[in-house]
């Protein structure tokens, strides 16, 4: 059935419904049905629209074929695909982490946590991973994470003017005293320890973790102006800690939550407005480097050009360089760490006749970033094409149901969940080629 046709339905249905009770809903009610859009549900900020909710509407299928393969000729990621084999193999405490690196759809957790879900359900769960402390977008969420905090000042290192390198892990710092708190519910019990992440000052204050009427000892954050670490172990089926700053000023990063069990843990790590310049340049190269040891990520997803490919003059002389530039970076702090380069999907605007048109320089960044990882010898991820090609957000906000929002970039839920399917089965599908080739080779 089309849109009109399922919107005549709904007025009908509210009519009979008036009838039968004696009241009838107003003319503004009436023409709002008749003239509905996803967009009027969340104001739209200057570069993203607020977090999508989930959707349980049947999925389309615009995907040009089941599988998009990864272009990896030289198994750079074969560090990655070994990781996995430790997992299948029952070795004791086999972890693989991914840390994925990209602009505003993963702000939200979205087509990341359907890849985190796939992932786990595959080859185990051994936690959720990296969380900010606060919300610096009203949007910002993972899946299966509920938070609520106060008393932060928030500095995102793609937003603050003066920026001095110390955004953590995930690229945002949180600076608090007494009484700042940050809250955290998990949707399951899976998590056996949290693990807090800070820069300790030389005058740094005290934590406190309340989980479950467990109150921990104060932990301080004193020190010489280096990062700092704190465990915190959660009791056994508790879903609810608060972190609390006890004393003196604290500077913090993020939490990690760990469950112990062998299996994959996927951070997510988007930033509002994300470009390549975070890594390139905006995250400090000591200490950034000492984050990526800390946490040990077996591969590193670069999921960026969204909010590049509307400005062609970046494109075209200034995006090839610093992507290299980010490349080299992680080389340097994490020597043989898989790295995937994943291309950003396509992204709508409105021509002078109002039909929808990829952005003109999209197709040009994707072809920068495919010479770029050809010549680098890393994993590339056309999603771009995967999902369709020139014109695919037209054809996804056109869709029943609509797979995109009205600002022709960030999916709906089920539009996320095409495209974290086909980063999972592209990774499958790498994963036994390199068992096959590694076995031709025996």
């Amino acid at each position: 059935m089309d849109s009109p046709r399922k919107t005549l339905a709904t007025v009908a249905a509210l009519a009979l419904l008036a009838l039968a009770s004696g009241r009838f809903p107003s003319a503004q009610l009436l023409s709002s049905l008749l003239d509905f859009h996803w967009s009027r549900l969340w104001p739209m900020p200057p570069v993203a629209e607020a977090q999508l909710q989930s959707s349980s509407a049947p999925q389309a299928t615009p995907a040009r074929r089941a599988v998009e393969p990864l272009s990896d000729p030289t198994f750079s990621l074969a560090p990655f695909y070994e990781a996995i084999e430790r997992i299948e193999s029952g070795q004791p405490g086999a972890r693989l982490r991914l840390a994925h690196y990209g602009d505003s759809p993963t702000t939200a957790d979205l087509i990341t946590a359907d890849i985190r879900a796939l992932l786990q359900k595959r080859f185990g769960d051994a936690g959720h991973g990296f969380y900010l402390i606060d919300k610096p977008w009203a949007w910002y969420g993972h899946r299966g994470i509920d938070s609520s905090s106060s008393g932060w000042q928030i500095d995102a290192s793609n937003l603050v003017r003066d920026k001095d390198g110390f955004y953590g892990y995930g690229g945002v710092s949180f600076r608090g005293g007494p009484g700042s708190r940050a809250r955290f519910r998990l949707r399951d019990t899976s998590a056996s320890q949290v693990e807090v992440a800070f820069r300790k000052l030389p005058s740094g204050g005290l934590l406190l973790l309340d989980a479950c009427q467990s109150s921990s000892t104060p932990v301080p954050t004193a020190g010489e102006n280096e990062d700092g670490w704190a465990l915190f172990p959660i009791p056994p089926d508790c879903r609810d800690f608060t972190l609390h700053v006890e004393a003196g000023p604290v500077r913090l990063y993020g939490i990690d939550l760990l469950n112990g069990s062998p299996g994959v843990v996927y951070d997510s790590l988007g930033l509002n407005g994300a470009y390549i310049s975070v890594l390139s340049k905006f995250l400090g190269q000591q200490h950034w480097t000492a984050q990526l040891q800390h946490y040990a990520p077996d591969a590193i997803i670069i999921n960026y050009g969204t909010n590049e490919s509307v400005y062609a003059a970046f494109v075209d002389t200034v995006f090839e360089n610093e992507l290299r530039q980010a490349i080299e970076r992680i080389r340097a702090a994490l020597p043989g760490t898989s790295i995937l380069l994943m291309s950003p999907m396509d992204r709508g605007e409105r021509d002078g006749s109002g039909a929808i048109q990829t952005a003109p320089a999209l197709a040009r960044l994707v072809e920068i970033e495919k010479r770029v990882a050809a010549s680098e010898r890393i994993a590339f991820f056309n999603t771009f094409e995967a999902m369709g090609g020139n014109g695919t957000m037209a054809r996804w906000y056109n869709a029943e149901p609509r797979l995109v929002g009205a600002d022709f970039i960030h999916p709906m839920p089920a539009g996320a969940r095409l495209v974290g399917n086909l980063v999972y089965k592209a990774i499958l599908d790498g994963y036994n080629r390199f068992k096959t080739a590694r076995r031709s080779a025996r």
